[in-house]
């Protein structure tokens, strides 16, 4: 399989996007959203037309809010600015109604300590689920141990997934610093469920190299075992993907604007979680097959 036989160029790619989204995280850093952060954040729907945004950036300046504004649909704008009252907000309702006809459609505002709650409640649900993956592939995996320990499936597996969180997250440090994406609490739900796709994949060419390791004969290269493995399931592996892929393309380009970039974020770490599962994974077993072999002589 040419998975196997190319394993270093595809590590190459892989190393390149692992660095180049730390690179992008530490330069640009996140943009966190008020979930994580705290604010306030109001979408205003202006029915008959809505004012310029330049107009409306100089009519919210003497409030001193630090808003930021971003358009929503054909008629709304999306405010997000420092946490409020509802003194300041009937201010806010006020300034922006001399611009036309307005009309509140969202409210939201969360305080600093619930914000540093939620940041570190995701962060524990990011490597809780991290945690209980590679605990399973340990377990599932516990009576392989030839050529490779059952903890090595899970220490390859910990590799994989650093990679689907990293890419998705480093481009949206970049969306964040030049087209202001945040990081929210859909950014993490999105990470989530990338995991879970991402270990399923994984864990369907793994359990192929087991079943395949239990009928190869002694003398059989392990090499050629996981090669097979790969050909056996990378295209259910590329159809399974594909299909989803298709659905989240079109919930991107339909869906509401409020799931956009949820939806970018799942798309992202669904091709990086696929190109994991193939091109990372099972070639790092023959790898690190062939550093024991070595450290053997």
């Amino acid at each position: 399989m040419f998975v196997v036989t190319y394993r270093k160029f595809f590590y190459i790619i892989s190393v390149v996007l692992m660095a180049g989204s730390i690179a992008a995280i530490s330069i640009w850093g996140l943009n966190m959203g008020i979930d994580f952060k705290g604010g306030s954040i109001l979408e205003i729907e202006y029915p008959e037309g809505r004012p310029d945004q330049i107009a409306l950036s100089k009519a919210l300046a003497p409030l001193d809010l630090g808003a930021s504004i971003r358009s929503t649909g054909d008629d709304a704008y999306l405010i997000r600015m420092k946490e409020i009252g509802q003194e300041e907000k009937s201010s806010l309702l006020s300034v922006l109604s001399t611009l036309g006809t307005a009309m509140e459609k969202r409210f939201d505002s969360i305080g600093p300590v619930l914000g540093d709650e939620a940041l570190r409640k995701a962060i524990f649900s990011l490597v809780l689920v991290i945690a209980a993956i590679i605990l399973f592939i340990a377990y599932a995996f516990r009576k392989v141990s030839e050529p490779i320990s059952s903890w090595k499936y899970g220490i390859v597996a910990i590799i994989a997934l650093i990679h689907d969180v990293l890419i998705p997250t480093g481009v949206f440090a970049a969306l964040g610093y030049f087209a202001g994406y945040e990081i929210d609490t859909l950014f993490i739900t999105a990470l989530l469920v990338v995991l879970g796709f991402s270990v399923h994949d994984t864990i369907v060419v793994f359990d192929r190299v087991r079943e395949n390791l239990k009928d190869a004969s002694a003398k059989k290269p392990f090499e050629e075992i996981v090669g097979e493995s790969i050909s056996q399931t990378f295209t259910r592996s590329i159809n399974t993907s594909l299909t989803t892929l298709l659905a989240l393309v079109v919930l991107y380009f339909v869906g509401g604007e409020s799931t956009q970039h949820f939806t970018l974020a799942l798309i992202i770490g669904m091709i990086a979680g696929t190109y994991s599962s193939i091109f990372l994974g099972s070639p790092l077993l023959v790898t690190i097959e062939k550093w024991q072999k070595k450290a053997k002589k």
